[in-house]
Order: C-alpha cells, then structure tokens, then sequence
C-alpha cells in the first residue's frame, strides 16, 4: 500500500472580480454565474511510496502548497481522487493550527491531541518538545508573543514528536536560523532511517537534492516532470535559467537592460538590480554593482570554479575620509555566507570628497558550492576594519543562480583536496 496516492486531482478556486459579485451569485442560489475559476491543479496523478522521501519544486504559484494542504486533509480535491494513509504531521503555514491566545504549552497538548495522541502520550513526550524548541520560558507565554522563528521551532518540535506516519514540510523552515534549520534537517534524515514518508516543498535545490528520493516538479498545476532527483532538479534549474535569459533579452529588446560592465565609461556602474532594504548614514551612497565574467558581460549563471567579478561603484555626497567599499554575499536563507571589502585586500582608497566617485572590482574564482541562490549586498563605509560607520548598505542588490558541478556537493561546498593512499606492505 502506498502512502499517497493522487488520481487526476485538480482543485479551482472561484475568482470574483469585485467582493458584490460573491454575494449576487449567492442570490440567484448560484444559477448566475459571476466568477472565474482558477485552476491551482490539473489532474495530477502520483504515487509516494512508504517510506520515501519526496519533493515538490517549482516556482511560486504552480500549485505546491495547495497539493500539500489536499494532502493533510484541510483541502477537498474538485476532482479526482487523493488518498494519505497513516498518521499525518504537517508544518505548512507558519503557525497554522496553533491559537495565538493559546500558551505555547497549551498549543502543544492541542494539536497533539487532535493527531489522535491521548494526555498521557503527550505528558511522555512533552519534555522532548520543549527541549528540541528551544524556546525556554516562552513555552509558557501566549503564541502571540512569538517571533516567526519561535513559532516555527515549536511546530516543528511538535510535528516530528507525535510519530507521523507522512511528514509535510513546507517553506516554513526557511524562517529558522541557520542553527535550527541544520537541527532539523538532522531530524528530517533521523526520520527517513525510521522509514517516515515526507512530502518536503522546497525553493532550496540543495535541501532538496541532499533528501530526495524522487521530485516532482509542478508547473502551472501540473506535473512538468517526476522522477529521480538529480534529473528533475537539472532539468528544472536548465529551465529557470532560460527563463531568466528571455526576461533579459526582452529588457534589452524594449531598451531596459543594465548596461554590461564593459560597456561603460569610465567603468562607471550606474544600476542597482533589486534594493530589499537600505541603510547608512548617506554621506556616501552605492550608485550601482555588476556581476560579470572577466570579458565584463554580464553572467546569469554562477559556475563552480569559474572566474566573475563584481564591480561596484559608489559616490561620495559629503567628506569620506577613510572609504571602504565591499560586498556580502548571502544564500537563499539569507545567511551571510561570504564577504569581503577593499581594507580586508588591503587596499586604501584615497579620501572622497563630495561629488567624487570610486568603481572597485572583486575578481573572484568561484568555489564548488551547492545549487542554491545567493545575492550579493554592496556596501560603503568610513573607516577601518575595528571601527567604521556605514554611509550605504543594499540588502540583496543582485542575485544569481548557482549551477552543477562536475561532482556531488555533500553540505554547502566542496573543499580543495588533495588524496594520497599509502598502501601496507607485506
């Protein structure tokens, strides 16, 4: 017996162009018809057997999480037919299931109870949910107290603790700190070894290639393709890279595109691709960064051991006696992964007056590291390395897709080594 079974599923939504229409449809007892219907699924049919690990990729809105909630029961199927047999866990939404009146504590025995546990069940594994949430006094304060990263820890405790025979995870472990989200995917392969089935619904290519059994990869509601992990996931990330190169050809077809690194003079950059946040004092501001190959066109791709180089220009608007310019680049988590800065090379750049500019270049040789995405925050500050002040920071000014390399990375990168075998004699 399988542990989910999907026949033909397809699930739609009534979309109403005004909130009048909902309730003139509910007049005429629905013989008018005043919605559209939109389609989250299209007949989608697959098997997960028991014990397996599977994945569920594909962009945002292609209908994962509408497959997961059909799953776990909290959604009908509009039709076809959709099977979970054994006890289910689900971390879906952040918090769903939890009553933020509800103490931490009490929120525990809660939704323990509604997984069939009786009170002395939940009594035997309390102490193990409280420790594996670290969330120390708060298991005692109300749930709308807590942060995102709080609220996560405790329903994942909660989840892996009530022996689920199928495990739904959604984005929600992407909130965890680093340190949690490396406890729990520990916890994720414990449970594999235990043979629990788990639907895992991720954006981090390198999560899902380091557990998947299979992936299916969802696209517009409907199965783009299914089968063994390392096909599905190079297929998938061949296809957002095309994607993003006919969004750029486009830009530069309706005169949009950032000018490449090369094109400019005097090796001036003058875009800023995405500004998430920003902040420093203004005394100094970045006016743009570029992500290019040695021949200074832009690259779209990041190649494990391949040479880029990230040029970064900035302007001074009042006096910056000691500028330092660098960058920090971050993975898809948004977890400072590496960084540097011209005073880290050692290299002083002159005083900056108002109105004078500086364009620094980074050439770096990129390492083997996982498939993820990573963007690069730019950066200017007055000071030295112990003591500064920030003038500009951009969070996520540029970000990049890292592809395959040759070999399998196990964790985050592959270290330069080098192997010697001794052999034994006699």
């Amino acid at each position: 017996m399988n542990a989910i079974e999907f026949r033909d599923v397809s699930k739609s939504y009534p979309i109403y162009e005004a909130p009048s229409d909902r309730l003139k449809e509910l007049l005429t007892l629905n013989r008018a018809r005043y919605h559209r219907d939109f389609w989250a699924l299209r007949a989608v049919s697959f098997d997960v057997k028991r014990g397996e690990t599977f994945c569920i990729i594909g962009e945002n809105g292609s209908g994962k999480s509408t497959l997961l909630q059909i799953v776990a029961g909290i959604l009908k199927p509009s039709s076809g037919d959709a099977v979970t047999n054994g006890r289910v866990a689900a971390l879906l939404e952040l918090g769903s299931g939890f009553n933020p009146e509800f103490s931490g504590k009490e929120n525990v025995y809660l939704n323990a109870a509604i997984l069939g546990l009786s009170t002395a069940e939940i009594d035997a594994r309390y102490r193990d949910i409280e420790a594996f949430a670290e969330i120390g006094e708060f298991i005692d304060q109300p749930v709308k107290t807590y942060s995102s990263g709080m609220t996560v820890r405790l329903a994942f405790s909660v989840a892996i603790h009530v022996d689920p025979d199928v495990l739904l995870v959604d984005e929600a472990l992407a909130v965890g700190d680093i340190y949690f989200r490396q406890r729990c995917m520990r916890k994720v392969h414990e449970l594999r070894q235990r043979g629990v089935t788990i639907l895992f619904v991720s954006h981090a290519i390198g999560d899902v290639k380091a557990i998947g059994d299979r992936t299916m990869w969802l696209d517009g509601g409907s199965i783009r393709e299914i089968g063994e992990t390392e096909a599905v996931v190079s297929k998938y990330l061949a296809y957002m890279v095309e994607k993003d190169s006919q969004f750029l050809e486009l830009g530069r077809a309706e005169g949009k595109a950032a000018p490449s690194a090369a094109s400019m003079a005097p090796e001036l950059v003058t875009t800023i691709p995405n500004v998430d946040h920003r902040h420093g004092d203004g005394r100094a501001e970045i006016i743009g960064i570029a992500v290019t190959g040695p021949d200074g066109r832009g690259v779209h791709l990041l190649e494990p051991g391949s040479q880029i180089v990230v040029r970064i220009s900035a302007r001074a608007k009042e006096a910056v006696h000691s500028p330092n310019v660098g960058f920090m680049l971050r993975n898809h988590l948004g977890v400072d992964f590496a960084g540097t800065n011209t005073l880290r090379e050692g290299h002083q750049l002159a005083e900056m007056w108002p109105g004078d500019t500086v364009t620094v270049d980074f050439h770096l040789t990129l390492p083997e590291l996982y498939p993820g995405a990573f963007s690069f925050s730019p950066a200017v500050a007055d000071g030295n390395l112990a003591h500064y002040k920030m003038c500009d920071w951009i969070d996520n000014a540029v970000t990049l897709q890292m592809g395959h390399g040759e070999g399998q990375i196990y964790g985050y990168l592959h270290l330069p080594c080098r192997v010697e075998v001794n052999g034994r004699l006699g």
